[in-house]
């Protein structure tokens, strides 16, 4: 809220509930990007809280938000406002989906979309009263960098839930923290994470090609952006009525088909969330251990080599091999605990970026279920002469087409799974081989000091 108070000045209150006077030429940037939550780098603390309430960053975030804030999200939305609609958008509004190899595809652009999130750099507002950390995004089809702050990626959040969270998973940012915002590993480990979340939006057929993802990407200067921010803002397309934006050219689908992918997608997403929470809990155990006791175990092995040299030394006869031995332990302790920076770290990271988009899909399948409930519903609502046999196919038509988009998703989603799961498994055992074949050449060396007697 704002209310005039004296030219140039207004009063204002931020997301905290703070009421001050601003300058007006400030008023869009009063309610800043300062962190509200905090973040774990890294994963050498506690684990993250699951439960019901939506948590920012997927498994690295411990930041609480309000449910009421984003549309869909606080209840499932109601399907009838788009059940019942009759008209489809047309022209750029327009979704189409096909019939591709492996079942209905969403149109890919022909260019595939991608940026680079680099170059953090530190910036102040508010007559230096407040202090903020600014990114520079470069698109590939352009190749002209725009500079974004945190807030304007959780801009960008707000506005593809709102408009896609029906149809589409949209997963969490990363998380938001209240101190150390400025300090150089949480950038860091930030910008790789903001990267994450880019990368997987563009990959996205539909996402990719919204206006609110190109306004980010493209905008030229503040006009250009405030402006699209408002139209973005004003979109009538959102929640439920995303759905009579798409258009599949296929044949329609029986309501006992539809019901039959949804069950068959609910029941996958549930296990793989299962699995992929398993994994994490696995490899947050693996860091500690690689980072606690087991190095530990492989230092007081190294020096009790040592401790035992130090005997023979005082006698007639040293050996100093002992003594070579134990520091080689010593030197596979540190390797042991600076591996899962170099091979675990990407395992966990990639399976947060999938434990928060799996997080997504009930919210998103539930949209689904309430459909098919409705639908259901429709030989009761005809014959209490609530709706015609003509609603009743229409409503039909209508979730085969909520159907066609679910099955799109489900493709485009196993498609990024194949890929992206084969390029985690072959980096992690690469490095995986390359570490245990640092500890046999270490080894092999501390062998070859002691001769067969």
């Amino acid at each position: 809220m704002k209310n005039n108070v004296g030219s140039g000045w207004v009063e204002a209150r931020n997301s905290r509930g703070n009421v001050g006077l601003v300058p007006e030429d400030y008023i869009e940037e009063w309610d800043d990007d300062s962190d509200d939550g905090k973040s774990t780098v890294g994963y050498g603390g506690s684990q993250m809280e699951e439960g019901g309430t939506m948590q920012r960053g997927g498994a690295h975030s411990t930041m609480k938000i309000s449910l009421n804030k984003f549309p869909g999200f606080s209840k499932t939305p109601n399907p009838e406002v788009y059940l019942l609609t009759k008209s489809v958008a047309k022209g750029n509004d327009k979704l189409p989906i096909y019939a591709g190899e492996v079942g209905p595809v969403w149109l890919y652009p022909q260019i595939q979309l991608d940026c680079v999130v680099a170059d953090p750099k530190k910036g102040s507002k508010m007559y230096g009263l407040k202090s903020y950390i600014e990114y520079q995004i470069t698109p590939n089809t352009t190749n002209r960098p725009v500079n974004h702050r945190y807030k304007h990626f959780d801009w960008l959040y707000e506005r593809l839930v709102e408009k896609f969270a029906c149809a589409l998973p949209i997963p969490c940012l990363p998380d938001k923290q209240v101190t150390g915002r400025f300090e150089e590993e949480f950038i860091k480990m930030r910008m790789e994470r903001l990267q994450g979340w880019m990368s997987r939006m563009c990959r996205h057929p539909v996402i990719s090609n919204s206006e609110v993802l190109q306004l980010f990407l493209n905008y030229r200067d503040e006009k250009e952006w405030k402006l699209g921010k408002r139209k973005a803002e004003k979109d009538e397309f959102v929640g439920v009525k995303i759905f009579s934006t798409i258009d599949p050219e296929l044949p329609e689908l029986d309501p006992g088909q539809v019901e039959q992918k949804y069950e068959m997608y609910s029941q996958f997403t549930r296990s793989m969330d299962n699995s992929v929470k398993e994994l994490l809990a696995v490899g947050h155990l693996h860091w500690k251990r690689c980072t606690g006791p087991l190095q530990k175990e492989y230092r007081q092995i190294g020096k009790a080599f040592q401790n035992l040299s130090s005997v023979f030394n005082t006698s007639a006869y040293p050996s100093r091999k002992l003594d070579a031995t134990g520091k080689t332990y010593e030197e596979i302790a540190e390797l042991v605990a600076g591996q899962p920076k170099k091979d675990l770290h990407f395992l966990m990271e990639t399976n947060n970026e999938y434990k928060g988009l799996l997080g997504c899909f009930p919210d998103t399948i539930a949209v689904h279920k309430a459909a098919i409930d409705k639908v259901k519903e429709a030989d009761h609502l005809v014959t209490m002469n609530k709706i015609s046999q003509q609603d009743k196919h229409i409503m039909e038509k209508n979730l085969s087409t909520m159907s066609y988009a679910l099955q799109a998703e489900m493709n485009h989603f196993h498609s990024n799974r194949i890929y992206d799961y084969n390029r985690l498994m072959q980096f992690y055992l690469e490095e995986q081989v390359k570490f245990y074949e640092t500890i046999a050449e270490k080894l092999k060396k501390a062998l070859g000091q002691y001769t067969t007697m």
